[in-house]
């Protein structure tokens, strides 16, 4: 249990806002092009359904090659200085894509996008572990993940307004100025490390960097970054997450289109029922980081949410496309299912692995997320075109979240984060 001088509550308010906010921008300039694919890109541009798949996954590609000298510029330099740049360029290349007239460029922007924003989440997690310890880090990367679900929760219905009443160009151009305009509050508001915040007092300051300091000393040393990417920790987090993330977004960039498909179905209405999912992620995530933080156990608090998302996926499947309800149902427990346990498995990473090395592996790790997401929204756009159906993806991501379950009770060592028999942490939080 803590044992230290009380930690300075204005880290919350001061901090948690901004970033959420920030990775909500980021989240926004992404995951919108599934709406601008219901809503009739792909007619205007004539794109194949073939295409489409390949265009909404390239994103990922660029996003999984600059992870981490993005990562590795954030821990050696400077997080806010990487996410000011960031988010300007990515603000500016989503206003550009709708201003495209051919796929040929379309297919530039969205790689290109892929790389600006390749290092934020890392960047973000990077920032927050220099500022939250131990018992609070679960919670602090939860209200930074919380950006996506809330993100999607009102882009949702925003999009399906925006596309509705300005098109699908007009949605592009007002959803991306504001991350531009963003970018110079983030500034002004955020600082790397403790020691350079002029908002708290000398006395705050100490007392932070020596708790997380002395957190250091718990955790074994690593030499370099090339013995860390050897870990067996490391390695199977990696494949764990790049499975996780097939399911997240193959689910994520495609249910406009899977909504979208039933009967008397307008694009207002699929952006109010797309919104659905995230409201049952919101409460879920906080709960389970809440929990996690308070038993500072994180593989109890992981795999089993990754099983319940692969068995919602099953029984869309084994429903069929004759009940859209009640399969509907199903994929909003799927879609809270798979974003509940990111605050815990994050958290994980900064436990098991020293300072010097562990943005640089969230990175890897992050990047190989990035390679999942690339694989899923691809091909559970491909099965979707080519099938007609929506059954075939639902197994393939079914698949992707039972494998994950298991490499996260394979990869996690019951000490990680795990408490004591007498309920009080092993290490001060």
């Amino acid at each position: 249990m803590s044992t230290g001088k009380p930690l300075a509550g204005k880290r919350w308010y001061r901090l948690i806002p901004v970033v959420f906010i920030t990775y909500s921008f980021a989240y926004l300039d992404r995951a919108n092009f599934g709406f601008a694919a219901a809503g009739g890109m792909a007619d205007d541009l004539n794109i194949t359904p073939g295409i489409l798949s390949l265009l909404g996954s390239l994103f990922f590609l660029g996003y999984f090659f600059f992870q981490i000298p993005g990562a590795h510029y954030a821990a050696s330099k400077s997080a806010k200085k990487l996410i000011f740049w960031s988010l300007i360029l990515w603000g500016g290349l989503a206003m550009a894509t709708g201003l495209i007239k051919n796929v040929t460029l379309l297919i530039v922007i969205r790689f290109a996008l892929g790389i600006v924003e390749s290092a934020v989440m890392p960047a973000l997690l990077i920032l927050l572990s220099q500022w939250f310890t131990r018992g609070e880090r679960s919670r602090a990367n939860t209200f930074l993940i919380l950006g996506n679900p809330a993100t999607l929760l009102w882009m949702s219905i925003l999009s399906g307004y925006l596309v509705d009443a300005a098109g699908w160009r007009g949605m592009f151009v007002m959803e991306g100025l504001p991350a531009v305009v963003w970018a110079f509050y983030w500034w002004k508001k955020i600082d790397n490390k403790p020691r350079e915040a002029q908002w708290l007092t000398a006395g705050e300051k100490q007392a932070l960097e020596d708790r997380l300091e002395a957190e250091q000393q718990h955790i074994r040393p690593i030499r370099n970054y090339a013995a860390a990417f050897r870990s067996r920790t490391v390695v199977l987090l990696s494949l764990q997450y790049a499975l996780w993330s097939i399911g997240v977004y193959g689910f994520v960039m495609w249910l406009p289109s899977i909504i979208k498909a039933a009967p008397d179905m307008g694009i207002v209405e699929t952006g109010w029922l797309a919104a659905v999912p995230y409201i049952l992620a919101i409460p879920g995530m906080l709960v389970v980081a809440y929990f996690s933080d308070m038993r500072l156990n994180r593989k109890g608090y992981v795999w089993p949410f990754l099983l319940l998302g692969a068995l919602a996926f099953y029984g869309s499947y084994l429903i069929g496309p004759g009940h859209f309800w009640t399969s509907f149902v199903l994929l909003v427990i799927a879609g809270g299912a798979m974003y509940a346990p990111y605050g815990p498995f994050f958290a994980v990473i900064t436990e098991v692995l020293p300072r010097n090395v562990a943005g640089v592996s969230m990175a890897l790790i992050n990047s190989m997320g990035a390679l999942g997401s690339f694989i899923g929204s691809y091909i559970v756009g491909y099965l979707n075109g080519v099938t007609g159906k929506f059954g075939p993806s639902y197994m393939f991501m079914a698949g992707a979240l039972l494998l994950s379950a298991v490499l996260t009770i394979v990869a996690v060592k019951p000490g990680a984060g795990a408490t004591e028999s007498s309920g009080c942490a092993k290490y001060p939080s």
